[in-house]
Order: structure tokens, then sequence, then C-alpha cells
């Protein structure tokens, strides 16, 4: 897997300062029949190198999916910002008690009772390859100004929407 630093590309800045506050994120998988499944994670912070890191089970569907075939999505959601974050990239199962150490706090026995030295604990580090992010600075004004815009001019207001490469 590929180590380099994918946080300094262009609009990638801006798209992990968007994520950096929503803690959860839905990540998609497929099974070995091509069906797709999402589900809530626990986010945590990106590494220094743009890595996004989930604690997970380690006997479970989504890594055993992840197992045959490593290509996921995350999707992130704000509503009350109105920012939304799409990061498609490839996932591993990452075992290593230290990194497990690291990434480890105790709101994480919430899932995890047994705590960090339990063997069911692992993590889901997810390598970035493509981003799309739409924004909209203001959400309330912008709605109260796209109600007024379109019903003067038929126009909608404009989102800022853009696709980051992260690879």
């Amino acid at each position: 897997m590929h180590q380099g630093n994918h946080r300094d590309h262009e609009g990638a800045k801006k798209l992990f300062a968007l994520i950096k506050d929503i803690k959860v994120a839905m990540m998609t998988t497929a099974d070995p029949d091509g069906k797709l499944y999402s589900r809530p994670m626990w986010c945590q912070e990106a590494d220094e190198n743009g890595d996004l890191w989930f604690f997970t089970k380690l006997h479970s569907p989504k890594t055993a999916e992840i197992s045959k075939d490593n290509q996921v999505n995350l999707a992130y959601s704000d509503p009350s910002s109105q920012t939304y974050v799409s990061v498609a990239g490839k996932a591993e199962i990452v075992t290593d008690q230290s990194a497990i150490d690291d990434k480890w706090s105790e709101s994480m026995k919430t899932w995890f009772p047994n705590g960090k030295d339990d063997p069911e604990v692992a993590l889901i580090r997810i390598h970035p390859e493509k981003g799309e992010y739409w924004d909209s600075p203001n959400a309330t004004a912008l709605h109260i100004y796209g109600y007024v815009k379109a019903a003067l001019t038929g126009e909608s207001p404009k989102t800022e929407t853009k696709k980051v490469d992260l690879a």
C-alpha cells in the first residue's frame, strides 16, 4: 500500500478540514456477491499521511468483505452545516497492538468492553484515493437566499463542489 502524504494535494486540505469534526461516517463495502453494504463507523482522527482509521471487531462481516475486496467508500454528513464528503480508497485490517494502543480511547469501551487488549479488537486503515465534497457555507442564510433567488429568477444558489485526487 502506498504510504505517501495525500493531505496536501489540491483541495485535500479543505476535504480533511470538513471531515475533522464529523464523528460518524458510513462505510460501504462489497460482499463476495458484489452487493454493497453500509454501516455507521466511529471516526478516529486522520493520521499525518491522511489515512483514515476505524476500530472494528476482527471477525466481522466487514473485515471478511475487506479481505475479499478492499475498495471501500466513506460518506460523511453534517446537515447542520450543509457539509457532505465522500471518500473512496483501499482498506486494510491492522492488528498491530502498538497501533491499537495509539488510537485507543476509553470511549471505545462502549463497543469493546474487554478493553484494547481483547484479541477481537482490530483497526481498519483506509488509504484515500479519491474524494468529493459539497460545502454550503452559512447554510441557513444560503437557504433563505436560495429560496428568494429561485422565486425571483428561477435559478438555484451555488454549492461548492470539488472532486479531489487523494492518491
